[in-house]
């Protein structure tokens, strides 16, 4: 007969406990709770087992109770002492003591076929089919979230880059340029792809360059950090110093998306005796500092690329130089969608009507007509609806943001400094 020492865990049990850990699975999933999990619940004295056979530990079982629920963290059991009734036996004598403690519920998780599974089956756990394990890794500590706090930052909510619609070639740019090598590192390093660490996106006012940064961001899962060069200004030793330490306070950050909106406005050609020069400078100094460690990105948005100083477009501190312009036909398709509801209009022809216009200007001529409709509504006590010509009249009176000039500039910008 097996004979082996069911006892409490001792703390000068840790180090045989977590050596075990990893000869005990029996699957290639990893555990539901990790190590470190296991360990915590160990040092902070939650209930826990061991099973001794000649001075030595053949099996353990770890628990967390939150008031009358207990979780079984882990079932370990060496390799030799499997199939010999000692995972049911642990389990036993843990209910035991979880019972002493008040515990009414106790649960389980673990991967399919994984150690202690038998156990729990005989102890009489029932399993539950049909259940689906979501989990998802957050991507910034305690520590760096007062960071970006202090820097105005923030996680963009998921699902940004989906909502980019339409820009079917920026999107494919940005995709392949940017995200795939910052997402997959160690196989683009593979391929000899160097991960981009600095991107500028131009184009005229309007066309989405910030939505693309922020969705560039949600994209990868990072933080994202807008910097202002106004409140920077506010600094106590002016611009220069403040663009200085914001990029010193990201060196705490393992992750993130850094974005200058319209960097003209610190980044122009420098001029002899200005205060530029300074800014300027330190800005270069800062980009060069920022691109030494990976897994981070700055985006530097700009309406004039063709006023940025000389030397911040050189190569070494930019590695692509991106055209962002109007939206195309899909795209302005889903914005008219998304302002239009359930009215009975003929999108197309509003898509072909604003051909050139920005997302701004198409919101604008949106809510335009919705302002009319809600008035129509109040006055006539009824509910109106809008139609494809009110809408059609509205966009004949909305000025479009971008002009014959701002688009024949974007297009020697694009001849003459665009890096894709």
């Amino acid at each position: 007969m097996d004979a082996w020492n069911i006892r409490d865990f001792e703390p000068e049990d840790l180090e045989a406990v977590v050596r075990m850990d990893s000869s005990s699975t029996t699957t290639d999933q990893p555990p539901l709770f990790a190590l470190s999990d296991v360990v915590g619940s160990l040092l902070n004295r939650h209930p826990a087992v061991v099973a001794v056979k000649d001075g030595s530990i053949v099996g353990t079982a770890v628990s967390r109770v939150d008031e009358d629920r207990a979780w079984i963290m882990r079932i370990s059991l060496d390799p030799e002492w499997r199939g010999r009734g000692l995972g049911s036996e642990l389990l036993s004598q843990l209910e035991h003591r979880l019972l002493a403690r008040g515990v009414r519920r106790v649960t389980a998780l673990l991967p399919d076929g994984e150690t202690g599974a038998t156990a729990l089956t005989n102890s009489g756990f029932a399993a539950r089919t049909g259940v689906t394990y979501y989990e998802k890794l957050e991507t910034v500590s305690p520590r760096t979230a007062g960071v970006l706090a202090t820097l105005g930052g923030a996680v963009p909510p998921a699902g940004l880059w989906k909502q980019v619609a339409g820009m079917t070639r920026e999107k494919s740019l940005i995709e392949r340029k940017i995200v795939l090598p910052l997402s997959r590192p160690s196989l683009a390093a593979d391929h000899g792809v160097a991960a981009p660490r600095a991107v500028v996106l131009f184009g005229p006012p309007g066309t989405g360059k910030t939505t693309f940064a922020r969705a560039i961001a949600s994209r990868l899962g990072w933080p994202f950090v807008e910097l202002f060069p106004s409140r920077l200004a506010s600094s106590e030793n002016g611009l220069a110093a403040g663009l200085g330490e914001a990029f010193t306070s990201m060196d705490e950050l393992e992750h993130v998306v850094v974005f200058i909106d319209e960097v003209e406005e610190v980044a122009a050609r420098r001029r002899p005796g200005s205060q530029s020069v300074g800014v300027v400078n330190e800005l270069l100094k800062s980009i060069v500092n920022f691109r030494e460690r990976g897994g981070r990105l700055l985006v530097c948005a700009t309406n004039s690329v063709r006023a940025l100083d000389d030397a911040f477009l050189r190569h070494g501190r930019f590695d692509y130089v991106l055209p962002i312009g109007a939206p195309d036909a899909e795209a302005r398709y889903s914005l008219w969608e998304r302002y239009l509801g359930n009215e009975q209009v003929d999108v197309s022809a509003l898509v072909g009507a604003t051909e050139g216009y920005t997302p701004a200007d198409v919101a604008h001529a949106a809510r335009t007509v919705a302002q009319a409709t809600f008035e129509c509504s109040v006055d006539s006590g009824g509910r109106c609806h809008a139609g494809t010509q009110d809408y059609l009249d509205v966009i004949g009176t909305v000025r479009p943001t971008l002009t014959s000039e701002m688009m024949q500039a974007f297009t020697e910008d694009i001849a003459g400094h665009a890096r894709t």
